[in-house]
């Protein structure tokens, strides 16, 4: 369980609030490149990860004859929320919520690119006390941004609040490598090309630094499991992606 008097920021020990105000100065840094940096990391892995996420979410836009409502948390950019719209048409109700404004920005103007003008609302928030009622959403996502927030259980905890019963909780995130060799490689890659890349492409060396460290911070897929059942959640379960680069877990707020 989480000491609430410290916690980790990538390498470093700091306190709850000195985590939150770094992720947002990481976030605030890299918004404007986040999703080139992406493509580059990933080699475009990730657009795969997220359309076979979005696949197992199989999302319609109604339900007993009423409009389904979506909750993407860490919406950011839009990826996850975009690939839902697409889905679902127009007749769903959907939510980005993120911590940073800069990335809701730049959200909103990849909608409005889009030709999506008024298909989404944008909110700004922590995933550990959401501006959301409670019970009210159908279905909760969050993609690679669990492992920035601060306290990970409190957050699993506001994602069964919010949930309606039957809902469900989506998590997509990077996770523990199973093959041994593919894992020595991966870390490899990471700490030596993802920050070089940073530095080049965003000038910023030290936060994706930080997003590698996190990653190997973040709980292994069984022990997240756990924690999604400790929240309160039934029929937890996981899937590994590109054997364990990243994982898929869900949830039911029976």
């Amino acid at each position: 369980m989480e000491n609430p008097e410290s916690t980790w920021f990538g390498e470093k020990n700091v306190s709850p609030e000195e985590k939150t105000n770094n992720v947002i100065g990481v976030f605030d840094s890299v918004a404007d490149r986040y999703d080139l940096m992406n493509d580059i990391m990933s080699g475009g892995i990730h657009r795969l990860w997220k359309d076979r996420f979005v696949r197992m979410i199989r999302p319609r836009a109604t339900l007993d004859g009423r409009s389904i409502d979506y909750l993407d948390v860490a919406g950011g950019t839009g990826d996850i929320a975009f690939r839902i719209r697409r889905k679902v048409g127009s007749g769903a109700n959907i939510t980005l919520c993120d911590l940073n404004d800069n990335m809701l920005i730049k959200g909103r103007s990849r909608a409005i690119d889009k030709g999506w003008f008024n298909d989404f609302n944008w909110i700004t928030g922590n995933a550990e006390s959401l501006p959301i009622p409670d019970s009210s959403i159908d279905i909760y996502t969050i993609a690679f941004g669990l492992r920035n927030v601060t306290h990970i259980d409190t957050a699993l905890k506001e994602a069964y609040r919010v949930l309606r019963p039957g809902g469900k909780f989506f998590c997509l995130e990077f996770s523990h490598v199973r093959l041994p060799m593919l894992a020595r490689a991966y870390d490899t890659y990471s700490y030596a090309f993802i920050p070089f890349m940073g530095e080049k492409i965003t000038q910023d060396r030290e936060s994706y630094q930080y997003l590698v460290e996190s990653i190997r911070k973040f709980p292994t897929q069984k022990k997240l499991m756990q924690r999604i059942k400790e929240a309160g959640f039934e029929k937890a379960s996981y899937t590994n992606f590109s054997a364990g680069i990243a994982a898929v877990h869900i949830g039911t707020k029976l």
